[in-house]
């Protein structure tokens, strides 16, 4: 069973998107993905996210552009915890997108990260999980600690052959 399902209206965000499915995959936590879009075709996107709990689902990541609803309203359906990815578009360089995700109205709340912040999506939906689950909170220190361990090697490499040589 799904514990997050990460959504798009087009499959023309799939590169961002499938950077959330591959950390998620990575941490070990089960994840869905669909392509669904509130404005074409309302009725499946209202079964989708009124049936997301009942199916398990505990945490949405819903990416879009421009107008940028799909995150709101499914964080208007959905009683669980969703998280917004602002796409980068071509006429104004996602600031559309990203406005329109974290500028919800009161009481309809969605965690927003980086313009086509798909990587940063997937982690913050496993420490959302990592609340009440021990093990993956294991999983999340052991993959801090290697990112730390990536920028050392980087620096004594530095440090060894110096930048003309990087």
């Amino acid at each position: 069973m799904a514990k997050v399902s990460i959504v798009m209206g087009s499959d023309s965000d799939m590169p961002v998107m499938k950077k959330a499915a591959e950390v998620l995959k990575e941490l070990g936590v089960e994840s869905e993905m669909r392509i669904i879009s509130a404005h074409r075709e309302p009725d499946e996107f209202f079964e989708y996210a009124k049936s997301a709990e009942s199916r398990g689902v505990k945490v949405i990541i819903a990416g879009a552009g421009m107008a940028a609803h799909l995150p709101g309203m499914c964080a208007a359906i959905f009683p669980l915890p969703v998280i917004g990815i602002p796409m980068h578009t071509e006429s104004l360089g996602g600031r559309d997108s990203l406005y329109s995700i974290v500028q919800m109205p009161s009481g309809i709340p969605v965690a927003t990260v980086a313009i086509n912040g798909g990587k940063n999506a997937g982690l913050l939906a496993a420490k959302i999980l990592a609340v009440s689950d021990p093990e993956l909170l294991e999983k999340l220190k052991a993959y801090t600690n290697e990112q730390k361990e990536q920028v050392i090697k980087k620096d004594k490499r530095l440090a060894e052959t110096g930048f003309e040589n990087y």
